[in-house]
């Protein structure tokens, strides 16, 4: 496997933003939040080729402050975004959404980094900080969905206790479907990013393994933390 990775050139990527347009415009012809999915894209865009030039230096840093300092403001984010459904009370609700990204996903970020990668030094940028990334987001998509399901239910006027239950179910359907459709249905952008740029599949697969269970215990261990903190708060109303 010595085949260099295809360099795609500015001009050629903008093919790919045609069937977007399409899709936008499908949007806007069932007057559906086409303007959203424009702002999500552009602001897509920018943050993605302003992350290429940052990761670039956080790559070469040695300090081990400053990546802690990265991993916090990737925790904060995740924590507002994946309260971006809830319309009330979402200001109250960060508090729950911060401590369950940090707990359950810092758990999973130390098991991977620490003892299945053995990293050295501990905090190796170029492992940790996208490895933090997919571990972070995950956990801010399963705890959006559990809180917009939760939310739903409690106003059918569900039990907290079946509402959590649904809830939890919820969040993990992306990532369950995930574990059964990888490698019949899909090759995840891991695996198929190391496989292009030339790494052996049998070495992709491990690490997609690891990605996989990583991923759903993220998604797991953050939901159930976020439903189990914020039954005080529905208990207070």
């Amino acid at each position: 496997m010595n085949e260099s990775i295809t360099f795609i050139p500015f001009t050629g990527l903008v093919i790919i933003f045609i069937p977007v347009a399409v899709v936008i415009g499908i949007l806007h012809q069932w007057s559906l939040d086409w303007k959203n999915t424009i702002y999500a894209v552009s602001r897509m865009l920018v943050q993605l080729l302003m992350i290429g030039y940052c990761l670039s230096y956080i790559f070469l840093s040695n300090n081990a402050a400053f990546i802690i300092l990265v991993l916090s403001v990737m925790v904060l984010a995740a924590s507002w975004i994946s309260l971006r459904t809830i319309a009330v009370d979402r200001l109250e609700l960060f508090k729950f959404s911060f401590i369950s990204i940090i707990s359950g996903g810092g758990i999973v970020l130390i098991l991977v980094t620490q003892f299945v990668l053995q990293l050295e030094p501990w905090y190796m940028p170029r492992y940790t900080v996208p490895i933090a990334g997919m571990i972070f987001a995950s956990s801010m998509n399963g705890i959006s969905l559990a809180a917009e399901r939760l939310q739903a239910e409690m106003d059918r006027n569900i039990d907290y206790v079946s509402a959590r239950g649904i809830s939890l179910r919820a969040a993990l359907i992306p990532i369950t479907n995930s574990l059964f459709a990888v490698g019949l249905v899909s090759l995840p952008g891991m695996m198929t990013g190391q496989i292009l740029s030339g790494i052996s599949p049998l070495i992709a697969v491990r690490y997609q393994i690891m990605v996989m269970c990583m991923i759903f215990s993220a998604v797991g261990l953050s939901s159930y933390l976020f439903l189990v903190l914020v039954r005080s708060k529905i208990e207070s109303k």
